[in-house]
């Protein structure tokens, strides 16, 4: 049975606590298989057979909200989009691997809202940016936690939502989907 990643923004940030062993559970009590979390921050790999995936984000997005109070966005990604949105990345080869990440998106992004993010973002930071298949390249040179380059800031000029994770993070999370 193949292998999914879903991927919560707002987990374990600010006042949204939630323990990797209850999200298992509420994954376990949704009739899913083969649940795994790598990385205490929302990322679970589980098993679905049924296809095609569409829905699935809506579907936890509301189990969140529902079992934990959280409002929270979900990527859901399949083995070879994880390891397309790794190899897509134009950054890591010259960045820093902890600050260049993949913000994954709940929609392609429009080139036209792109182009106003990056002007918007002009002389805020020194954020590289790049757009790929439902998603945005950034490398935080200084830091995402010194960025003005927010979520909130993305997602208003970007026109979606998105959750982020940087380049060492996927990798070991593309690992554990290859060695299943």
């Amino acid at each position: 049975m193949p292998r999914y990643l879903a991927l919560f923004g707002s987990i374990n940030v600010g006042p949204n606590r939630l323990t990797m062993a209850d999200l298992r559970y509420a994954f376990e009590r949704e009739g899913f298989t083969d649940i795994e979390t790598v990385v205490a921050s929302g990322n679970v790999l589980f098993a679905f057979d049924d296809r095609p995936t569409e829905g699935l984000e809506d579907l936890f997005a509301h189990m969140m909200a529902e079992r934990f109070e959280i409002a929270s966005f979900v990527a859901v990604r399949g083995r070879d989009e994880l390891a397309h949105a790794i190899a897509d990345n134009p950054f890591p080869a010259d960045g820093d691997e902890a600050r260049v990440h993949t913000h994954f998106l709940s929609a392609e992004p429009d080139p036209a809202n792109f182009a106003a993010l990056c002007a918007a973002h002009t002389g805020r930071g020194a954020e590289r940016l790049a757009i790929g298949p439902r998603a945005l390249y950034v490398d935080y040179v200084d830091g995402a936690g010194n960025s003005r380059l927010t979520g909130g800031f993305i997602e208003r000029r970007l026109g979606c939502r998105g959750t982020a994770r940087n380049i060492r993070s996927l990798r070991r999370i593309l690992a554990k989907m290859d060695h299943e």
